[in-house]
């Protein structure tokens, strides 16, 4: 794109953060949808994900439709997922997700929840409409700690949890080294800190070794804990969990090869 497009004063803002911030969709869904080409700014279709763009001057379209850029107030809620729900805004083959759970003023409004917990696994579940803090939490680069509290059908030896910590060669690559410990009072029941978010990547990682995981709760997602809140439960967070949760984490350089 050519033009004034790319001389904004301070009321411009980058493409893909007007359109998540506005509730078209998650960043990796707009992501989705610049890639294909079916965003454009006044005729012309964007190709940058940073193009600045003035929501009061200029026409945006997705797919030639013309679309609202207000952006929405800020939601932030912390769920305790209960097991059997999915951790999605909606199911083709109509199993409960996290939006039929949440109470009922949140269910109109377009919340995405930030990382996934599989069907068969509880605990905290972070949903939002703030694109920015997503991207924080979920892309490697940024290193966010997920801690989990996992219980196995057989204690752990020594040298697996030693593998753990050292890496695991999974079906879609190695793993990131993992922190773990056992858990007071439960032979069977460890902590695992994790910094990726692989699809059922815990499971897989104890499967490797030859073990089966029977239960599997995230406890921790960044600096957010999961605290005393009950299954099915959910608490706005404050503006100092808001806060901390942008704070943490710092993107990974990686070395010049």
């Amino acid at each position: 794109m050519q033009g004034r497009l790319y001389n904004r004063q301070m009321a411009s803002q980058p493409i893909i953060k007007l359109l998540t911030g506005a509730g078209v969709g998650s960043r990796r869904q707009v992501t989705a949808i610049i890639k294909r080409g079916g965003v454009a700014v006044n005729g012309e279709t964007v190709e940058n994900f940073n193009t600045p763009v003035d929501p009061a001057a200029d026409v945006i379209t997705i797919d030639g439709k013309r679309i609202r850029v207000a952006p929405e107030p800020a939601v932030y809620l912390m769920l305790h997922k209960p097991a059997g729900v999915i951790s999605s805004t909606s199911d083709t083959r109509g199993g409960r997700t996290v939006i039929d759970i949440l109470p009922e003023p949140y269910r109109h409004v377009r919340l995405y929840p930030v990382g996934r917990l599989d069907k068969d696994s509880t605990g905290l579940v972070l949903l939002t409409n703030d694109g920015d803090l997503t991207y924080r939490l979920t892309h490697p680069r940024f290193e966010q700690e997920k801690e989990y509290l996992v219980r196995l059908d057989r204690a752990l030896e020594g040298e697996d949890a030693a593998r753990l910590e050292q890496g695991i060669d999974l079906h879609d690559g190695r793993t990131s080294p993992a922190s773990v410990r056992s858990v007071k009072h439960s032979p069977l029941a460890y902590s695992v800190i994790i910094h990726e978010g692989r699809k059922r990547q815990v499971r897989r990682m104890f499967a490797v070794l030859g073990y089966s995981v029977l239960e599997l709760k995230r406890k921790r997602l960044g600096t957010l804990k999961l605290g005393t809140l009950r299954e099915g439960e959910v608490r706005e967070l404050t503006p100092g969990d808001v806060r901390s949760l942008r704070q943490a984490g710092r993107p990974v350089r990686r070395p010049q090869l």
